[in-house]
């Protein structure tokens, strides 16, 4: 099959940093190459990648100051309609722009939807082009969105193998990693971490959007010796930190569309303790690959639990149903489904 990846151009891909749409898009476009399928990822100029590489900016435009991307996505936009001829499937990885430009190559093109989909903001834009196969990446991202969207399937990310490398020991400290943020919820892992005598390690970036929350509602909270503030990490720190860990805290207080981190902590065998918040419940298996729990006490009892639990069934479970192999196989389906369909033909969510 010949496959357009449309990735998003904020970071390389698969990124040097913080980047999950883009780590995903990576993941994906090299198992789809080496299925044998003839890929071609949009993507920014310092992408790796065995796939064809088209140039769509120099870099990352994260890393090179660039704030404000449409002008870039349009530009990358236009490249991709000059050459949708040489495509069976274009695959979108961005949010918006493409619906109003592709809309008569509707039967040949795809969006996942990586964002959370509870905000009113970009609503109008998926009323307005109905037409538009979407895919999403759980069953609770779907809630929010309109009656009439034309869902093709729900596909749950997969990690490429040997990215976080299982480690039967694990160790005493608990884990915290991605965005310093309030819907993450730092201040939850800290008073965990506390309440429960264990050491917290927090590897997390700090958006300029985010830098007022960080200094006033969370610098405060690491005066503690239990308390060690990173920062923002790369993929081999990653591996080694979630390897390392007695269990992640994944505190959430929003419907988190996936949750990546979980299924990488579980690639190493790290317990996952989790709020019952967004996809948690599709994606973590209570008393398996982690523990569910709704309130600061229960989460305490979890860090306590976790360090008598089986970090084999926890990768056994990662194993059974977040691969990129796997990921890659459901794809494939969701676009047999697309060019099998008669064209503007409609699907009833999965």
């Amino acid at each position: 099959m010949r496959i357009a990846q449309v990735a998003p151009l904020a970071e390389s891909v698969p990124p040097r940093m913080y980047g999950g749409t883009e780590r995903v898009a990576s993941w994906l476009t090299e198992e789809l190459v080496r299925q044998g399928h003839q890929v071609t990822l949009f993507a920014s100029g310092d992408s790796q990648t065995s796939a064809e590489l088209v140039a769509c900016a120099p870099q990352g435009l994260r890393l090179a100051g660039i704030r404000d991307h449409t002008a870039s996505h349009l530009a990358m936009l236009a490249q991709v309609r000059e050459r949708q001829a040489s495509f069976d499937v274009i695959h979108f990885h961005l949010d918006l722009l493409q619906h109003a430009m592709f809309t008569d190559l509707a039967s040949k093109c795809v969006t996942t939807l990586h964002g959370r989909l509870d905000l009113p903001d970009f609503l109008p834009v998926y009323k307005a082009f109905p037409q538009m196969p979407l895919i999403s990446i759980s069953e609770c991202q779907r809630m929010p969105m309109p009656a009439g969207v034309n869902w093709l399937a729900t596909v749950y990310h997969g990690l490429g193998p040997g990215l976080c490398p299982f480690n039967a020991r694990g160790g005493e400290y608990l884990a915290f990693l991605g965005r310093i943020t309030p819907e993450k919820r730092p201040d939850r892992a800290i008073e965990i971490a506390k309440r429960a005598g264990l050491p917290l390690r927090i590897a997390a970036k700090v958006d300029p959007v985010d830098e007022e929350y960080f200094r006033n509602r969370i610098e405060p909270l690491l005066n503690d010796p239990l308390i060690e503030f990173i920062g923002e990490i790369d993929e081999a720190q990653k591996a080694t930190f979630l390897a390392g860990a007695r269990a992640l805290l994944f505190p959430i207080d929003w419907p988190e569309p996936f949750g990546l981190v979980m299924i990488e902590a579980m690639s190493a065998g790290t317990p996952v303790i989790a709020w019952r918040n967004g996809s948690v419940p599709e994606i973590v298996e209570d008393g398996v690959s982690g523990i569910i729990v709704d309130s600061i006490a229960d989460a305490v009892v979890a860090c306590e639990r976790s360090g008598a639990m089986d970090r084999f069934r926890v990768r056994a479970c990662f194993e059974r149903n977040f691969t990129a192999s796997r990921m890659a196989r459901d794809y494939l389906r969701a676009f047999e489904r697309l060019l099998s369909s008669p064209k503007n033909s409609r699907w009833a969510a999965e």
